[in-house]
């Protein structure tokens, strides 16, 4: 497709993670919207990546100043050559080459009304408060959408005007819920009962329609109508006493209501702010940081620079400044005192400069888019900003930090991008190592940034590291294609553990996320965890021996579908989707012998033709032949080929629960293989004869297995009348795909990395810390502080998960111990007389067991007992064995601590 070219078709192949959390239609347009952003500081770049990255029109960034040192702590596209450079057009070209369907331009002039008016989105960032203004009331007057935002250190603010009548479409950005139902009762308000396998899900002033209900056929496909929640598994609906009787059956389906919002100018806004407050209860201090950058401006105005930073006489001043704005309208704190304190705070840190601060506001505002120290001396490096905040001493730590990066993918970018920015491992003694084992695919490219359509089949870790090294060439950066798990613990071994500072997790499954916690947890290594699902993010840190691990609190249960629901009662098109994956693993993974037995084939029917040309296309893959996309001549074959019409059989049991369907699918299978080996027997008659399996594969657009997925699914849905899902639609079901925005990406790395420097600082109580949770599209945040580690106490002894019984088991004369010496050991030291010995799976000692396998286990060395129970030597690289014991004891339920026995 032509990038100029002004079609709203959408490339679906390079936005399919993003179309699944906007959809078609804000997609369609976004890719109408023309938008400035001026500003091409830390916080602009950010932005205008993003946009520009979610596929909007065409983007224009501005600027009227050149770069400065302060600049290369956040600006991820300026480099050390760019000083003194216009900062819009030294980063023009790197931005356009994030995405070639957005033309990305330049402009160095002043912001005129006239030049102003080409634009549908006008995006301000360091700029002054008159500016603000002046543009503000022209965008609100012209109907052009007006963001604001800046950040100041550690400080951050965001202003939206859309106009005055803007219309909200999705509410929520959530999929609309559907349930169930099994009664609807007649009267005024008349209430729906669900199925009590699963709540609705629906809220107070949602709005639902209805289809298949039988006997009050009134309510299928009627306009919306406003519920009220009575109970998680029902709900009232209005007057039915004039309706039908309900008889059974019937689906519920929630419909987005559009809202229509009205915004202020950015003046008037100015003038009468509007805040929800929350804040650890300091009810003032929304209403104080909305005076104090009013008043930073003024600062500017009146000094023509920013306050020094940590310097006292610029901090007095400014509380000063705003000390007299708040006395001239004390509405604004709502009649409570100004928190001077958090004043002095900006003035401190306003010249400072941090890429996680303009990823996370940059994050927000992109989505917006889319919908007492000693004085600092600058040194004139690249990490002034950074060091206007916390110090020279602590950039050199950071610079000395080595960690580990697992995964290389759209978190796993970000947080390569804020590591280069801020130094993290940019000095000798650092390093970061970044291992994926997955290459990169064009989609990705919508919202890993660090790719470009070149590096397509390359691998992600290696390119990844290879583009922030050029954003930072001090980096110490080292990229791995390892999978971490079980099967490279002789390359992330004991040693490389202990080497570290510290372990990011940028995953999108939750198994190995908690392998990654274990060894986080043995080897006593802080975490930072986060993950993202379309709008919305979590982060979480784990600090040893403060807070809980991740695996100490469960994710939420995935949603399952009753297999008697999928093989006999389906009512959703996730059911029909589930049911065709079934099938495809059936019939592509192991032989069918009749495709066509339950169809009523018509190969004018453009549904069955689709079927049957992805399932031949299939079983030609599984046998090795070569397949056909000859529509016309396979459907020539088809017509000559005699159908036997179904009939239905007699006495066929429909299973009504699960345990009936799991004890028929258990016949089902061995019967299944039975056939299967007959005829792999007879396949050996035939040399040519093969067989491959084929894994479903759901990116690959040529290989049939979406065409058989939907063609299966839509089939059975209009059996069931449910309505057919698109191809879009059944590949997010039937893959599993995780939706994916550049923005949420962004804006939870930024909260991620604003922890990492609290853990690099070290020794902080746990109040210091935050875990969170935020969902763009609402815009919601909370905040809350992690979890203390669970303590268990035994006698005088207390311990929590991360404490662990170090054991030398080799002797002073060189030999290792023997079990009965391990044994006497915790008699000795701990007076615990231990009845078993274990390292999962292998029992090493148990009192119960035979006796002449007990006498030889206490006289043998434990890595001996080891060898010899799993039939294998003990690889070099492991030096130390975790092992489980238990104990006699007067309490029940005491988990000791586990043993890490040093045996090399």
């Amino acid at each position: 497709m032509d990038p100029d070219e002004s079609s709203t078709e959408i490339d679906e192949g390079l936005y399919s993670r993003q179309l699944y959390v906007l959809g078609h239609d804000a997609m369609k347009q976004m890719k109408t919207s023309s938008v400035l952003v001026s500003g091409m500081r830390g916080l602009g770049v950010e932005i205008a990546k993003n946009i520009i990255l979610g596929g909007v029109k065409q983007v224009t960034v501005h600027d009227e100043g050149k770069a400065e040192w302060n600049d290369l702590s956040s600006q991820f596209y300026l480099t050390v050559d760019d000083i003194r450079k216009n900062r819009a057009k030294a980063s023009e070209q790197r931005l356009a080459e994030l995405n070639s369907y957005v033309p990305v331009s330049s402009y160095t002039g002043k912001l005129t009304e006239d030049f102003l008016r080409q634009f549908q989105v006008v995006v301000l960032t360091d700029s002054t408060l008159e500016e603000q203004l002046r543009i503000g009331e022209f965008c609100h007057n012209q109907n052009i959408k007006f963001i604001v935002a800046d950040t100041k250190g550690l400080f951050g603010q965001l202003f939206c005007d859309f106009g005055e009548e803007f219309t909200v479409i999705d509410k929520n950005g959530e999929e609309p819920q559907t349930a169930v139902i099994t009664w609807i009762t007649k009267g005024n308000p008349g209430l729906v009962t669900c199925m009590d396998e699963a709540w609705h899900g629906f809220q107070p002033g949602d709005y639902v329609t209805f289809s298949q209900v039988q006997g009050m056929t009134e309510l299928n496909n009627c306009t919306p109508i406003e519920i009220q929640v009575n109970d998680p598994y029902s709900f009232f609906i209005g007057d039915t006493s004039d309706f039908s009787d309900y008889e059974k059956g019937g689906i519920a389906m929630e419909v987005k209501m559009p809202q229509t919002l009205m915004f202020k100018s950015f003046g008037e806004a100015l003038k009468e702010p509007k805040y929800q407050v929350s804040d650890f209860g300091k009810a003032n201090r929304q209403g104080t940081l909305h005076i104090a950058f009013q008043a930073l401006h003024q600062f500017v105005k009146d000094y023509s620079q920013l306050p020094k930073p940590w310097g006292k006489t610029d901090a007095d001043v400014l509380v000063t400044i705003a000390n007299k704005l708040s006395e001239n309208d004390p509405s604004i704190l709502n009649e409570s005192p100004l928190d001077e304190e958090l004043v002095r705070k900006l003035a401190y840190v306003a010249m400072g400069n941090l890429s996680p601060i303009t990823a996370f506001i940059g994050g927000i505002a992109a989505q917006e888019v889319m919908k007492v120290k000693p004085r600092i001396v600058m040194r004139g490096c690249r990490y002034d900003g950074q060091i206007a905040i916390f110090g020279a001493e602590f950039q050199e730590k950071l610079k000395m930090q080595k960690y580990f990066l697992v995964g290389a993918g759209a978190i796993g970018c970000e947080l390569m991008k804020n590591f280069a920015m801020i130094g993290l491992g940019a000095g000798e003694g650092g390093s970061i190592t970044v291992t994926d084992m997955d290459t990169i695919e064009r989609s990705n490219l919508n919202r890993q940034f660090l790719f470009r359509p070149g590096d397509i089949t390359k691998m992600k870790s290696e390119i990844a590291a290879a583009a922030v090294r050029k954003m930072n060439p001090s980096l110490q950066i080292i990229a791995h294609q390892n999978r971490v798990g079980p099967e490279t613990e002789n390359i992330y071994t004991q040693d490389f553990f202990e080497n570290l500072n510290g372990v990011a997790n940028a995953l999108d499954n939750v198994e190995t996320r908690r392998y990654t916690d274990s060894l986080c947890v043995l080897y006593q290594k802080p975490l930072l965890e986060s993950g993202t699902l379309g709008t919305k993010g979590n982060f979480q840190v784990v600090i040893p021996h403060l807070t809980e691990s991740y695996s100490s609190s469960g994710d939420p249960p995935e949603k399952f579908i009753p297999i008697c629901t999928l093989k006999n009662f389906p009512n959703a098109i996730e059911h029909t989707l589930q049911w065709a994956r079934d099938e495809f693993e059936g019939l592509f993974k192991q032989p069918a012998e009749n495709v066509h037995k339950y169809l009523e084939f018509d190969p004018k029917n453009h549904v069955h033709m689709d079927y049957i040309m992805a399932a031949a296309n299939l079983y030609a893959q599984s046998y090795c032949m070569q397949g056909s996309q000859d529509r016309a001549a396979v459907q020539q074959i088809l017509l000559s080929v005699d159908v036997p019409p179904f009939s239905p059989k007699s006495g066929v049991t429909i299973h009504t629960n699960d345990a009936e369907m799991e004890d028929a699918a258990s016949f089902a299978e061995n019967e299944r293989l039975l056939q299967l080996k007959n005829l792999l027997s007879s396949c050996k008659n035939f040399p040519g004869c093969k067989m491959q399996p084929l894994d479903f594969e759901k990116d690959d657009d040529t290989n049939f297995h979406m065409d058989f997925i939907v063609a299966a699914s839509n089939l059975r849905a209009e059996n069931y009348d449910i309505p057919a899902a698109d191809r879009h639609k059944s590949k997010l079901i039937a893959g599993r795909i995780i939706p994916a925005i550049a923005t949420t990406t962004a804006a939870i790395v930024g909260l991620v990395c604003l922890e990492l420097y609290k853990v690099v600082q070290g020794d902080k109580p746990i109040t210091a810390y935050r875990n969170g949770f935020f969902n763009l599209a609402l815009p919601f945040y909370a905040f809350s502080e992690p979890v203390p580690a669970g303590k268990q106490k035994y006698r005088d002894k207390e311990w929590t998960l991360w404490d662990h019984i170090d054991v030398q088991g080799i002797k002073p004369n060189g030999e290792e111990m023997t079990m009965a010496e391990f044994l006497d050991y915790f008699k000795k030291v701990h007076d615990l007389e231990v009845t078993f010995v274990c390292r999962v799976p292998q029992i090493l000692y148990a009192t119960h067991m035979r006796q002449e396998v007990k006498e030889k286990h206490l006289s043998q060395r434990l890595s001996e007992i080891v060898t010899t129970l799993s039939k294998e030597n003990i690889e070099e690289h492991v030096k130390a064995l975790k092992l489980e014991i238990d104990f006699r004891t007067e309490e029940d339920d005491v988990n000791f601590p586990f043993i890490f026995y040093q045996f090399r």
